[in-house]
């Protein structure tokens, strides 16, 4: 889960090209879960949450350090399923929009090259593409 997520924070920080996998999303998406959960822990144990509210500077300050990254990995996820990232926009219909985005979010990815870019999961996508433009 580590190694995801040094990967899409560091790594891809603002990358809205190629695709990302299924376990790429999700490892990212739960490790952001975690860690927002800590933070809002040390907030409240060191009294600095907003009035009204559970969060505090810290967990702020780290939900805005991870929002690009996060929309990013997003984009990539979409790609990855044949989607443009502007699909995104579809979550802003109530209640059907979010079902629609979640279950394309857990779909498995194209399982070839598509317009985003090759399979993540083969790495071996470009030997098997050598000789098809031969052959059209």
């Amino acid at each position: 889960m580590v190694e995801w997520y040094k990967k899409v924070v560091f790594e891809n920080y603002a990358n809205f090209k190629g695709r990302a996998r299924r376990s790429e999303y999700w490892y990212f998406t739960l490790a952001n879960v975690i860690i927002g959960i800590i933070l809002a822990v040390v907030d409240n144990t060191l009294g600095l949450t907003f009035e009204g509210s559970t969060s505090g500077p810290i967990g702020s300050l780290y939900s805005l350090l991870v929002l690009l990254p996060g929309i990013a990995v997003l984009v990539r996820r979409l790609h990855d399923v044949g989607k443009s990232g502007w699909f995104f926009f579809i979550a802003l219909i109530p209640l059907a929009g979010i079902i629609w985005l979640l279950v394309v979010l857990c779909r498995e990815g194209d399982d070839h090259t598509n317009d985003y870019g090759p399979d993540p999961k083969n790495a071996f996508d470009e030997i098997n593409e050598i000789g098809e433009a031969e052959a059209n």
